[in-house]
């Protein structure tokens, strides 16, 4: 029988345990070796089955999680340090020193500016409506959130076939306005000539047209994406309760921040007024302690850590809760999910969830030193090409974590494992590790974005018709309309981890013969596979049997 590693081309490698169980139906019963050819030395170093780990995990990286509590013990130490040692005169009171030729050092002569009087100014009526309309879209934000879910589970196809036109639009309407307003406008008109405004107006309903191109090349792509949301919006139906857990770890996160933030505040003022010398003439001029600047360095690291931490937090818990509603049999409703992968999450796999949060600020640091370098004047092809390599190699590595944590929260496994694992089982069922449908992220922002202006325009009309705000209605109708499509853009984050949590637990399911979840395989067996393996195995390829 001919090995995997054959076919692919590739010099067959000693013996070793496999991954996971063989495949069992009839491509993998052809392809792969069965279990007595392997070797039992190995079977400690692979889990010999992949499904939910229901049991007392050991902890994992475990050096992560102290040095990130060291991170965070270090930035709340010197912060109180810097609430005690601050210095009751701000740099702002400067004008109140002057200097004393006696002692030779600065001495206050006048009183202090009050910062409150910043905020005196009297905004009243648009103030009270704007406050009034941010508090009732969130309360309904909740039944907005609610009825999203429940249409994409059971009305997908129609709500996505319904906002794909505003896609084109929403951009061709903006766009002649755009030409015509400015047309008519004497100074726009001056500023573009009418070959711009003409090249602009081509241009766009060219891009229009590129767009709307490849939604129908990829049409039948985008009736399998509609298929994966419903199946996801399902899932995330059964498991309502993230709904209320989610947002409150984000409060949780903002509480957190407070008292850094707070911190920072006062480490600005952690100095004093010294005296300088320019020209014959002596002033004060305000002196910060030396350290303050490593302080800020060291707070501002732990807040981009722990922000990254806890959106890997989240992906875990959601990750966790979803496999376990997979692997459950009959649909039956799994008791306690959520608070056991938050026990999880912030228990044994803490180190984990920390070590990727780490990777995950680096990589948000790294890509921002790129771009900063792309801003700048900075010419030249080998900086094109590095910035390329670098974004590949960045985005090559977020792919990957995704499915990392998504596969450390379903097994407990360490990071490292995790990514080995979770690439090791797509690779071994032929999925390829970026292959998870992108196009429903485009489809589902598409579908936010739309219920957000509709959204917009209602509280315009009434504002219009209820109140006298007159043109700040257009203002506070866009306020409600961006408290709309966060609140929903959150949403679509979710949704997007349920899809790649669904789309390992496919991988595992594949990968054992097994089928937890029918509607599922219906669906996911019709993605394309990896193309890093020999095209003989396309004809190969049938689904799992029940």
């Amino acid at each position: 029988m001919a090995s995997s590693d054959d076919v692919t081309g590739k010099s067959p490698d000693p013996p070793s345990k496999p991954l996971l169980f063989p495949y069992i139906d009839e491509f993998h019963h052809h392809h792969s070796p069965p279990p007595s050819e392997s070797d039992p030395s190995s079977s400690s170093h692979y889990p010999t089955t992949i499904t939910y780990n229901y049991s007392p995990r050991p902890i994992k990286d475990l050096t992560f999680l102290l040095l990130f509590l060291l991170f965070v013990i270090s930035t709340f130490a010197f912060g109180i340090f810097a609430s005690i040692n601050r210095n009751p005169n701000p740099p702002s009171s400067v004008s109140a020193f002057s200097y004393d030729i006696r002692t030779d050092s600065c001495v206050k002569t006048g009183n202090r500016v009050s910062f409150f009087n910043l905020f005196l100014s009297d905004s009243g009526y648009i103030l009270k409506n704007l406050i009034l309309t941010v508090v009732v879209t969130l309360i309904l934000s909740i039944p907005i959130s609610l009825f999203v879910v429940f249409s994409l589970k059971h009305y997908a196809k129609q709500l996505v076939y319904a906002s794909l036109p505003f896609v084109v639009l929403v951009p061709v309407c903006l766009d002649v306005y755009w030409f015509v307003a400015c047309t008519v406008n004497d100074t726009c008109s001056e500023r573009f000539a009418l070959g711009y405004r003409i090249l602009v107006l081509v241009f766009v309903l060219l891009v229009v047209g590129v767009m709307v191109w490849i939604i129908v090349v990829n049409w039948s792509r985008v009736e399998l994406t509609v298929k994966i949301i419903r199946v996801s919006a399902d899932a995330l139906s059964n498991n309502l309760g993230l709904f209320g857990v989610l947002p409150v770890m984000s409060l949780g996160l903002v509480i957190y921040f407070a008292p850094i933030v707070l911190f920072l505040v006062f480490a600005r003022l952690n100095g004093e007024f010294v005296p300088r010398g320019k020209r014959g003439k002596v002033f004060c001029e305000w002196e910060q302690d030396g350290w303050v600047p490593a302080y800020y360095a060291l707070a501002i690291l732990t807040m981009l850590w722990s922000a990254a931490a806890m959106v890997e937090a989240q992906v875990y818990v959601i990750s966790g809760t979803i496999a376990q509603w997979y692997f459950s049999k009959d649909d039956s409703r799994v008791k306690r999910s959520i608070r056991s992968s938050l026990r999880n999450a912030f228990g044994p796999s803490s180190g984990t969830i920390c070590f990727s949060g780490l990777l995950i600020a680096i990589v948000r640091i790294v890509r921002g030193a790129v771009d900063t370098a792309a801003n700048e004047d900075a010419r030249g092809m080998v900086n094109v090409v590095l910035r390329c390599c670098v974004n590949a190699l960045l985005s090559a590595f977020e792919f990957l974590n995704k499915f990392t944590i998504n596969f450390s929260a379903i097994t407990g496994e360490a990071y490292c494992a995790s990514a080995r694992f979770a690439y090791e089982l797509l690779r071994r069922n032929l999925l390829s590790v970026v292959v998870v449908e992108v196009v429903s992220t485009r489809l589902l922002a598409a579908i936010v974005f739309v219920i957000s202006a509709i959204y917009a325009i209602v509280v315009c009309v009434i504002l219009k018709a209820a109140t006298d705000l007159g043109v700040d209605s257009y203002f506070v109708a866009a306020v409600s309309f961006v408290v709309v499509l966060v609140i929903l853009g959150f949403l679509v984050h979710v949704l997007d981890n349920v899809i790649d949590t669904v789309y390992i637990c496919y991988a595992i399911d594949r990968d054992k013969g097994e089928v937890c979840k029918a509607d599922v395989h219906e669906i996911y067996v019709h993605l394309p596979i990896s193309r890093n393996h020999n095209p003989a195995y396309l004809n190969a390829r049938t689904p799992l049997l029940v």
